[in-house]
């Protein structure tokens, strides 16, 4: 079985530059703009449901279920009120005693490694 190879295709010649700029324009000038609106995002069911905090952590955020937001939210708030982000370095948390029962007896913790914690007392 032989296959016969296809001639390539014939190339064309090159337009020029000032041509193909000035067709874009033209082109660009004749269709209207449609503008999109934005997506509005719908909250995550998972991050809307409420939650219990455990003692330690209602110490901090209170005793009514919240949802994870929220609880984030109660949280920084409290860190913000009694000035308990590290100077020199603003990603460690310095904890009290109230946030040391959070924190597992940690007397220092990253923002990152605190929302883990708090996961934790969360039911």
């Amino acid at each position: 079985m032989a296959t016969a190879k296809k001639a390539a295709p014939a190339k064309k010649p090159a337009a020029k530059p000032a041509a193909k700029k000035a067709a874009a324009h033209v082109k660009a000038a004749a269709k209207p703009v449609a503008k999109k609106e934005p997506a509005v995002r719908k909250p995550n069911a998972a991050f809307m449901k409420e939650l219990t905090p455990s003692a330690s952590l209602a110490a901090v955020v209170g005793a009514a279920p919240l949802p994870r937001t929220e609880v984030t939210k109660k949280v920084w708030d409290y860190i913000k009120k009694y000035d308990l982000q590290d100077p020199a370095n603003r990603r460690n948390i310095n904890a009290d005693d109230k946030l040391k029962a959070v924190f597992g007896g940690k007397a220092q913790v990253s923002m990152f490694e605190m929302t883990k914690l708090i996961s934790d007392h969360l039911k």
